[in-house]
């Protein structure tokens, strides 16, 4: 018997699909499109098993919405640009983009390997110049419609790869990819006013139905949309100042009367006006800045220091005296740059009253149970407020803001923690920015006739800097209107502003335009979209903002780009370490005595518990690795690797086979009319609530429970094989549905099967098959029989049967006569449909 070669098999219909352009899309008003996308990864070189689970789900979907009649997108690319590309011709002596082809390259075939259904002819790759081309002409727009300036600002400097960083990209205070710790440097920086749309960004998050609450969570913390007073504190400058009051924004004015001091952030305006007449401030606020608080998160985890100044704060309605301070843990970027200290109802204020001995004043009525040793911040009754007193905190709220709003002290204020996108980077291996700068300083944006500004190729990578502005020649330019020496922009874009737009630019990847306006509102938005949680708040909430802007400059028709949001968990794998500490892969750990073997985690070089997907398709196949991807848990959970798992795909894909081939010439034979008389019931009825079952899951991305009820039905077929060979028609319809059910996630074993059962077109050109209705109808049911209240036995009666039939087929069962030993029964309880419980 032929055995289930996967290596040929894989091979001949990978190459075939490829010659037909089977998956090649185009345009067709006639059918309704479906966009399936998963994020197209950075080329390092190797695809692990994150991308391997990542990429099936797509493309079962993909599979299953082109057999249901849609018309399929379903693009692949590359997101090229970037830093480990820089530093890995560093090390080897190797240009950027021969690292990133090779790499592409490679990635590349092992997608190929893995069956994907991808339209390679809409392939694009950030760092070529076809691409980037039209970047450029997207930031001249953005320049044109006020979205994106220049300006000085401190920025998160990394040390190690010598780049700033958003921050959303610091972590912890570290380098989101180094792991180093973060600086703070004023530097000339570009911006895009992702601000400007702060509000709706917040606001549409409601309308994502489709998303996971986690991730809107999360973008809508992000935002930070805050709604409050921004007062003014008078100051006793004595002199001191230009500056002459503090304008301090708060969300809880509730607190005012427990104000004992006032903080400035370091590099507030007053800060910096004290620091120029103050040595011991400026020798204060420079030590803050190196060690500059980056995010809100954070301000829990430093040590609170001041500087106290000479100034004092009036209370707006005390018109007592508030000392004021420079703070470290106060930062410019948000609100004002200036807080009121209440330290009985804030901790941070609490701690930092604590160090300086500065007065504690309780205006919120504590409960009994509250630790004094802390700040209170619940809500509770105003006491020690005057005016407040006796009121909750919502009162409380209400009536100071009405006071102060009326007596011109304060005015309503709505701020957010979401600041503008620093798209600066000090790096050679990005997409150039398309301005360039006169002797005087003057900024000119490149016309769009001169792009794309392409980068050089002969680089110098010997020193740390960027090596755009040690080359001799290409930063030197004149200015195309006045013929004025001019020296090009040296800094790139950040990589996300190409992984933003490049979903918009698949829909027309070969157009001269930006965007084919037609093809983009055929295709847009995204219907399905896949890809890790992790980017909750850097590329899907860039996307978003990207979307809105060019909608504003006219480009396309949408406003939101993903209807659907999928977050897939991670593949993980239990953990090998000896006693020392030193990690081991699973095939070295189970050989070594001793061995602690540790709990499930996501698969990393670092702990070596990674699984090699070359490996996995060179002993098992893809087909295997599908299946098992998509069978042991649901998509949005971490899947635990398992080699029994594995194992157990392999061998029913071996047994699929084995049944087919046994019965080759049976199943090649032409398939006639099946009759349905009641002997072949069973199996028609099993068949078609499969395939409805499997329909519904697939719809749902229960591709798990997809795997379970094909497998259930296919067992029923291995079990009736005898049977069912003696009624042939059945038979094939049986497997032919079985292959259809299962060709969206082993789609080449199950061509194979197709072919050779007697089949010229391709399995993923046949339409999706469909339930009759009349099979769905369950005619009976199952009612357990209880004696005293315990199982006895089943029995099977038509619905609805009455209580009379169903006791007197219960009461002549076997199990129940010998049970009962001719005992008359002195109660019987019928529940329809469900139980029969007989009391003796």
């Amino acid at each position: 018997m032929q055995k289930y070669n996967f290596k040929k098999i894989e091979k001949k219909w990978q190459k075939k699909w490829d010659e037909n352009k089977v998956f090649k899309v185009t345009q067709n008003n006639k059918k309704k499109k479906y966009y399936v996308l998963e994020m197209f990864p950075y080329p390092s070189g190797k695809l692990h098993m994150g991308h391997v689970r990542n990429y099936t789900l797509g493309d079962v979907l993909a599979r299953f919405k082109r057999s249901k009649g849609f018309n399929v997108l379903h693009p692949m690319g590359w997101d090229s640009f970037g830093l480990p590309a820089e530093n890995a011709a560093r090390e080897n002596n190797i240009h950027p983009k021969i690292w990133t082809v090779k790499n592409i390259n490679t990635m590349k075939t092992q997608l190929k390997q893995m069956g994907l259904s991808y339209d390679w002819s809409r392939e694009i790759s950030t760092c070529d110049k076809n691409y980037y081309y039209h970047e450029q002409k997207i930031f001249l727009k953005f320049l044109k419609n006020d979205l994106v300036y220049k300006k000085s600002s401190y920025v998160n400097w990394d040390p190690t790869e010598k780049c700033v960083l958003a921050n959303e990209q610091v972590i912890d205070g570290k380098g989101w990819r180094s792991g180093v710790p973060i600086e703070r440097k004023l530097m000339s920086q570009w911006f895009l006013r992702i601000t400007r749309y702060a509000e709706e960004l917040e606001q549409s998050l409601k309308d994502l139905k489709f998303w996971p609450d986690q991730v809107k969570t999360m973008q809508k913390n992000w935002i930070g949309k805050s709604e409050g007073l921004k007062i003014k504190f008078h100051t006793d400058n004595k002199n001191l100042l230009v500056l002459r009051i503090i304008e301090i924004f708060t969300t809880r004015a509730d607190t005012l009367f427990g104000a004992s001091f006032i903080g400035l952030a370091p590099d507030h305006p007053i800060s910096k006006e004290l620091s120029k007449k103050e040595p011991k401030i400026k020798n204060f606020i420079e030590t803050c800045q190196k060690n500059l608080v980056l995010k809100e998160e954070d301000f829990e985890k430093i040590e609170k220091i001041g500087f106290k100044t000479q100034l004092h704060a009036i209370h707006p309605i005390t018109q007592e005296k508030l000392p004021v301070f420079i703070a470290n843990f106060i930062i410019m970027d948000y609100g004002t740059g200036a807080i009121f200290g209440c330290p009985a109802q804030d901790q941070r204020d609490y701690e930092f009253a604590k160090k300086y001995d500065l007065q504690i004043k309780q205006v919120i009525k504590t409960p009994k149970n509250q630790n004094l040793n802390k700040a209170y911040t619940g809500d509770g009754t105003l006491i020690n407020s005057k005016f407040l007193n006796g009121l909750n905190v919502k009162e409380a709220k209400k009536k100071i803001s009405k006071y102060l709003i009326g007596q011109n002290m304060a005015k309503m204020k709505t701020i957010y923690r979401l600041k503008d996108w620093g798209i600066s980077r000090q790096r050679y291996w990005g997409c150039p920015i398309p301005v360039m700068y006169l002797e005087d300083g003057t900024m000119i944006p490149v016309p769009e006739k001169d792009l794309p500004i392409t980068l050089p190729e002969d680089i110098n990578f010997s020193k740390a800097s960027n090596p755009l502005i040690q080359h001799p020649k290409w930063k030197h330019t004149k200015c195309p209107k006045t013929g004025q020496v001019a020296i090009r922009e040296t800094e790139t874009f950040d990589t996300f502003f190409e992984s933003s737009w490049y979903f918009i630019r698949f829909c027309s990847p070969h157009s001269s335009k930006i965007i084919d306006k037609k093809e983009a509102n055929y295709w847009l938005p995204i219907d399905q979209y896949i890809g890790g949680i992790e980017h909750a708040i850097l590329h899907l909430l860039y996307a978003r903002f990207f979307t809105r802007a060019l909608y504003d400059c006219g480009l396309i028709n949408i406003q939101e780009p993903f209807c659907n949001l999928l977050t897939q968990g991670m593949v993980c794998h239990k953990t090998y370490k000896d006693k020392n500490g030193n990690w081991y892969n699973p095939n070295e750990g189970l050989k070594i005595p001793e061995i602690i073997v540790g709990k499930s985690e996501k698969m990393s070089k670092s702990k070596k518990n990674v699984i090699d997907p070359d490996s996995m398709l060179e002993k098992y196949g893809a087909d295997t690795a599908r299946l098992f991807m998509l069978s042991d848990s649901p998509p949005e959970r971490n899947l635990e690797w398992a080699d029994t798992g594995v194992n157990g795909a392999f061998k029913y894909l071996n047994k699929l086979w084995n049944l087919i081939i046994s019965n080759i010439e049976l199943l090649k034979q032409k398939k006639n009319s099946y009759s349905k008389n009641s002997d072949d019931k069973e199996i028609l009825m099993a068949m078609n609530k499969t395939i409805h079952n499997v329909t519904h899951d697939y719809e749902n991305f229960h591709f798990n429970r997809a795997v379970a009820r094909i497998r259930e039905f296919t067992n029923i077929i291995f079990e009736k094989e005898n049977e069912l060979k003696k009624k042939q028609n059945l038979f094939k319809k049986a497997i032919e549905t079985t292959i259809k059910l299962l060709a969206p996630i082993t789609p080449h074993i199950v061509e194979e099967i197709w072919f050779l059962i007697g089949n010229k077109s391709f399995i993923i050109q046949n339409s999706w098959p469909k339930a009759e209705d009349k099979f769905l109808k369950t005619t009976t049911v199952t009612i357990a029989v209880q004696i005293n209240g315990k199982l006895k036995d089943t029995i099977d009666l038509p619905i609805d049967t009455s209580e009379k039939k169903i006791e007197k087929a219960a009461l002549t069962l076997p199990s129940v006569t010998k049970t009962m030993k001719k005992k008359t029964p002195k109660k019987i309880i019928v529940v329809k449909n469900k139980v029969i419980n007989i009391v003796i």
